[in-house]
């Protein structure tokens, strides 16, 4: 009995067992089939959007944008070239003092004053050579003295000659007396008058009319011959611009032509006349100097730096609209339109700007289809429907 007992446990354990196994690989089937239908969803949801994605890809790539452009042709416009440089004087004149030297007693200019030609600009203490003329002026009057004696002995011995009590070796003695002493007379003037010259030349003066520019001596200072200038003057108060071009605009400048010079800092403009072009190019900087010859004005200040605009006639260029002309690290460029609609770059050099326009002065021919005002929205390469408008 209990062998049969034992049996039968034995067989429903079996079945149990069983029965467990099969549940086992019914629940990992629908967990399998729950997983296989989430991936199927999920790549279904992707495909989708992929078609949505390429459909509004399509959709844009469809919408070519359309921009104004404008063919500048060629047109005379003035031919303007610009430059920079500093101001200084026309004429710039440094002033010394002439004599001896001496201490300075006096001052009676001073920088920014107008002065006319021989006016004194300071004076020198002279109370030495001012004795010394005083001694010499004493000295003419004695030669006077003398020279006066020496002619009325003379008269006298030509007198008592004709009565016979003087020999005419006596004669030409008191002719030679006569004569040496008008000879000392005039030896003790030119003395004189040399001290008058030099007590002359210790006052500093002015050699023409002009304008002080700068002072550099005061009163119980010593000078000398060897001090250098004491005063510098722009001679008719006349200033000008020391331009400097390149060889290629040197070319084109010459002298009259009439020049707009506007000092930095300022916002008035000055005219002024070319008076001389550099006949020689520095061989370090490759520049030439072009000198603008201009009217007096307290703005214009010697030292300065200024920008010079000068008239060099007319020339034959493409002018666009300053909205058409961009600028990047690599210059300044405008976009055109090429035969197959395109968007292409072409790197320009700027001539003259004014309220007209932009003169190009090299990248352009004047048929070219230029971008007017979208520039900054476009890339080359672009695919664009151009739309042609006149030239302003």
């Amino acid at each position: 009995m209990n062998r049969e007992t034992s049996i039968h446990s034995s067989d429903t354990l079996v079945v149990v067992d069983r029965a467990r196994r099969r549940r086992q690989i019914l629940i990992g089937a629908g967990i399998a089939l729950v997983l296989l239908i989430v991936v199927l969803l999920v790549v279904m949801s992707r495909s989708a959007s992929d078609k949505a994605a390429q459909k509004a890809a399509a959709a844009g790539a469809g919408q070519i944008p359309t921009v104004s452009v404008v063919i500048p042709g060629e047109s005379q416009v003035g031919r303007e070239v610009v430059a920079s440089g500093p101001l200084a004087a026309k004429r710039d004149q440094p002033v010394g003092i002439a004599g001896s030297g001496g201490r300075v007693i006096r001052v009676v200019a001073d920088a920014g004053s107008w002065v006319r030609a021989g006016q004194v600009l300071a004076v020198v203490d002279r109370s030495v050579e001012t004795q010394q003329a005083a001694q010499l002026a004493a000295q003419v009057e004695a030669a006077k003295a003398n020279a006066a004696l020496a002619q009325a002995n003379y008269d006298r011995a030509i007198a008592l000659q004709g009565r016979g009590f003087v020999s005419k070796a006596e004669i030409d003695s008191k002719r030679a007396e006569r004569d040496s002493a008008n000879a000392q007379v005039r030896v003790a003037q030119a003395q004189l008058g040399a001290t008058r010259a030099q007590i002359g030349r210790l006052n500093v003066v002015a050699p023409t009319a002009g304008l002080i520019l700068a002072r550099s001596v005061e009163v119980g200072q010593i000078v000398s011959p060897g001090s250098g200038a004491l005063f510098r003057m722009a001679e008719g108060g006349q200033m000008e611009m020391r331009a400097q071009l390149s060889q290629q605009d040197l070319a084109s400048v010459h002298v009259g032509l009439i020049a707009k010079v506007t000092p930095v800092g300022s916002d008035r403009s000055f005219t002024g006349t070319v008076w001389q072009v550099a006949p020689v190019i520095d061989p370090q900087s490759r520049l030439g100097d072009v000198r603008i010859a201009l009217p007096f004005d307290p703005a214009m200040r010697p030292g300065g730096f200024a920008e010079a605009r000068i008239t060099a006639g007319t020339t034959t260029a493409p002018e666009l609209p300053q909205s058409a002309v961009l600028s990047d690290e690599k210059g300044n460029y405008v976009y055109v339109i090429n035969a197959k609609s395109e968007v292409e770059r072409r790197d320009i050099k700027i001539g003259t700007v004014n309220d007209t326009g932009v003169t190009i002065a090299s990248g352009l021919k004047g048929n070219e289809a230029v971008v007017l005002s979208a520039g900054p929205f476009l890339n080359p390469g672009q695919k664009v429907n151009p739309r042609r408008e006149a030239a302003r």
